[in-house]
């Protein structure tokens, strides 16, 4: 780990400050330094502060107020830089809100408004600088402003002496993680050692033990057990799973052996272990599946490893040194293929090995309701060459994130004690997938070298696969970050309800902003509200973009106040003729509702009705910027209601007219489009007009949009929300942008300008905003929903997941079509509110419904709001899907 601080050490440390800034030149930190400690208050409020450059954020574990009062559970220390000098302050903890949500974060700029000066009244001339105030300033970090090399000193506030990662707990973090322990000449006397059973046997009869000699079968990732109110150093421990040819028995690693001895401690080392203790099993603890299954495991007690009540000596045993007649067992797997894996039962403990084609971006999940401990977790899509099917993998953090950050698309991945995880009740190959135990380990292109899963048959067949595959081939299916909604709600709301673990299951539509508010970054969460659907509107990927870059907000990301009144619609045209978003040649049709497997195209078809001119009402405008906090009474868009289709003989959806593609294949005429060389704005229709546009609304919406108490707009489409082609020349940029916000501030060590828009889009060309409103009428809120399909990869994004959901399922149909159509070279920013999707709009109209919504922090003030699922209520306390 590298120190971007100066030594400050007790009480040396203004002094050596004082002394570096004076060998350095002026410092804007160090004159506030001194202002602050000269005031009457030791707190000042600079006057006209310059930006300073943060260059590492780093968390520690708070200590217990004095009851009752309540506190953060962590602390935070921020390094800033300007230039001519580094500083370390302490973050007041009224601010670690803008840390938990990436406001604050390595690599940005800030104004210090407010600063104090905090000594510690139970050390001698010790103190930090406190940040009280701060503001976000333009501009990238200085080139300058490097962290330096030096040992990392402990935190400032508090007795603590580490840190811990900033987003979880379970990754090693510092210097004081030693990488790799040297080897050191050991001298085994078998004569002098014991054996596993024996232990089993006689410990109970026995003070200390003699030398044992053992492989590491399996190894578990790291835990924190760190509480404010208790005063260990590092609380840290972690389990292992040894064996000789006696049988098999778990090993805990304590505390500051963990810093030591964890990362040398590897699946296969071999150990000789004295002065260990022996205790009795924690009978709680998860128990990996042996690869072995005739290896005797001795379950009631287990071998402690600590640095006191004995100070235990471990030695490793280089691979080369360990002799055959020590009779010490090989590591042995579980590997399946894909086409093995439907057969597989539902918690089954296996291995796997596949060339990764995507990989989702790095994400977070809330260990407890509101507590401040998250999981942190992403998924990822490999194939093996024995099914057309995807291994899908949940992978969580296995304390190992020199491998979880560096997983991207073209890598070979093996991970081992894997969990099948399948629901029998519901289609069971629809939803399988396997995620990562307590025991896993991960290993990408990079780390095989001398793992002893590289003898496996297995492995082998699959290296061999590989060599027999075209890497341009492989490379156009692969795919890079963005929303990935899977595992999909179940069908059942009943049993949606069973899996959910939060205190209330439903949340009321007015609560979301608080809910939302709540969030960390990256944290991903699932809510449940009751609604009506009440209006759906299509927005393409080119207008998504101008709006997210603030050309034209799509919509606000909380409310806007009662009385604010929308743009003018004239205005909003004059907008539209300046925007460059629709194609101006359509020279096709897209004909018929698409299945996902479906491996034709529809032939291109001409409407030869008569037709008439209209203008496709856009999205009206308005001008307030995205994240203001606001009501709308007042609708800011227009839609074509019921009445308003009726008026253009539109046709109850009642009656379909079907007419044959080349292939026999039923087409409904009603997903037939056509437009001339004015644009998409001016389309010719047949005499049913109506049957395509951009927005529907129903009656009731147009009855009560204008008299609502609160209205939360939260359908935008970021472009970090969009699955991107996976390009190799920038993975480093790529990965870089889909993992976590590093601690540590480390400058650039690609060359790239390109920015996360500029990568192709692996999904489809738009999405819809949908409106629900609540069930009391009086509130309402915006949310997105994104079709996703990727042509090249059919089972990336499966439409039949949602096959059960009659307006979701017709929405990615659509636009799976659609998607197709274009990247054939033909139509690209068309309309696809089809008949189907009305009608399948209309048949909820009215209806309470459940909607299950996706929502994830993307830092800053970036949250995505996705409709993941529709239950309709069909009687009081009766859920059923759609």
């Amino acid at each position: 780990m590298q120190d971007p601080t100066p030594e400050r050490d007790g009480s040396a440390r203004p002094a050596e400050e004082r002394r570096g800034v004076a060998a350095s030149g002026a410092s804007w930190i160090q004159r506030v330094f001194e202002e602050v400690r000269g005031s009457s208050q030791l707190s000042v409020a600079p006057a006209e502060p310059p930006p300073v450059t943060v260059l590492a954020v780093e968390r520690y574990l708070a200590e217990a107020p004095p009851p009752p009062a309540a506190a953060p559970q962590y602390w935070y220390d921020v390094t800033i830089a300007d230039g001519a000098c580094q500083q370390r302050c302490y973050l007041a903890p009224h601010l670690n809100g803008l840390v938990q949500r990436a406001h604050l974060r390595a690599g940005a700029r800030l104004r210090l408004t407010r600063c104090a000066y905090l000594y510690d009244e139970k050390r001698l001339h010790y103190g930090f600088l406190c940040l009280e105030g701060l503001e976000r300033a333009g501009g990238a970090a200085a080139a300058a402003a490097a962290p330096r090399a030096r040992r990392r000193p402990p935190p400032l506030r508090g007795e603590k002496k580490h840190y811990l990662p900033l987003w979880n707990n379970e990754d090693p973090y510092g210097d004081m993680w030693v990488a790799e322990k040297a080897l050191a000449p050991v001298d085994v006397d078998v004569s002098k050692l014991t054996s596993l059973g024996q232990l089993e046997m006689t410990w109970r009869s026995r003070v200390h033990f003699q030398p044992l000699l053992v492989r590491v079968l399996h190894k578990s990732r790291l835990r924190y057990y760190g509480k404010p109110d208790k005063k260990v150093d590092m609380p840290y421990q972690a389990y292992f799973e040894v064996a000789d040819g006696s049988g098999m028995m778990s090993m805990v690693l304590w505390n500051s052996l963990c810093p030591e001895w964890y990362k040398s401690m590897k699946v296969g080392t071999v150990l000789l272990l004295e002065q260990y203790a022996i205790k009795t099993s924690y009978p709680f603890k998860t128990q990996p599946t042996p690869g072995d299954s005739q290896m005797k495991r001795f379950a009631t007690i287990e071998i402690s490893l600590n640095v006191r009540d004995p100070p235990t000596k471990i030695s490793i045993i280089p691979e080369e040194m360990v002799k055959p007649e020590w009779g010490l067992p090989e590591v042995k797997y579980r590997f399946i293929t894909r086409s093995e894996l439907d057969d597989l039962p539902n918690n089954h403990s296996c291995d796997v090995i596949g060339l990764v084609t995507f990989v989702g971006r790095a994400e977070r999940a809330r260990k407890r309701e509101h507590g401040e401990d998250f999981w942190l977790y992403r998924w990822a899509h490999a194939i093996d060459g024995t099914s057309d099917q995807p291994f899908i993998l949940e992978l969580f953090a296995t304390s190992q994130p020199d491998v979880f950050e560096h997983i991207h698309p073209m890598t070979y991945l093996v991970c081992t004690q894997m969990r099948v995880v399948r629901d029998i009740t519901e289609n069971p190959s629809r939803t399988i997938y396997l995620t990562t135990s307590n025991e896993s380990q991960m290993f990408i292109t990079g780390w095989h070298k001398g793992q002893p899963y590289t003898k496996d048959a297995k492995v082998k067949n699959f290296i061999q696969w590989t060599k027999t595959q075209s890497e341009a081939v492989q490379m156009k299916k692969t795919v890079v970050g963005g929303y990935y909604p899977f595992p999909r709600p179940p069908n059942n709301f009943l049993r949606y309800c069973k899996n959910n673990k939060v205190e209330s299951i439903l949340k009321a539509i007015g609560e979301m902003g608080r809910e939302i508010e709540d969030l960390h970054y990256r944290e991903h969460k699932r809510i449940a509200i009751q609604g009506i659907i009440s209006a759906i509107r299509y927005i393409s990927c080119s207008s998504a973009a101008e709006d997210v870059s603030g050309v034209e907000p799509a919509q606000k990301d909380d409310s806007q106040s009662v009385g604010s009144s929308a743009m003018s619609k004239e205005d909003c045209v004059h907008k539209e003729k300046n925007r460059n978003l629709q194609n101006k040649e359509v020279k096709s049709l897209l004909a018929g509702r698409c299945s996902p497997g479906e491996q034709h195209q529809h032939q291109v078809l001409l409407t030869k009705k008569s037709s008439v001119k209209r203008k496709i009402t856009h999205r009206l405008c308005t001008d307030t910027e995205q994240g203001s906090a606001s009501v709308i009474p007042v609708s800011s868009y227009t839609y074509f209601t019921r009445s308003a289709r009726k008026k253009f003989s539109l046709n109850e959806f009642q009656h379909e007219d079907f007419v044959q593609d080349k292939n026999g294949q039923a087409v409904s005429e009603s997903l037939q489009y056509c437009a001339d060389q004015e644009g998409m704005r001016d389309i010719p229709e047949t005499e049913e007009t109506g049957r395509t546009c951009d927005s529907w609304q129903s009656d009731l919406w147009a009855k009560v949009k204008d008299k609502l108490m609160k209205y939360l707009h939260h359908s935008t489409v970021f472009p970090e929300s969009i699955p991107r082609k996976f390009d190799y020349v920038h993975k480093d940029l790529l990965m870089q942008q889909y993992n976590l916000h590093a601690a540590v501030h480390q400058p650039k060590e690609y060359r790239s300008d390109k920015n996360i828009n500029e990568f192709k889009s692996a999904s489809g060309l738009g999405y819809y905003e949908v409106t629900v409103l609540g069930i009391n009428h009086d509130v309402a809120i915006d949310v997105a929903f994104l079709p996703l399909f990727c042509p090249e990869d059919t089972h990336l994004f499966r439409i039949e997941d949602i096959q059960n959901d009659t307006l979701l399922s017709c929405m990615s149909c659509i636009s799976a079509c659609q998607q197709k159509a274009s990247s054939n070279g033909g139509l690209h920013d068309m309309f696809p509110l089809s008949s189907e999707i009305i009608k399948a709009a209309m048949d909820l109209d009215g209806k309470h419904v459940v909607c299950i919504l996706d929502v994830c922090h993307l830092g800053d003030d970036k949250v995505e709001v996705f409709l993941s699922k529709i239950y309709k209520t069909v009687e009081p306390d009766v859920l059923d899907p759609v």
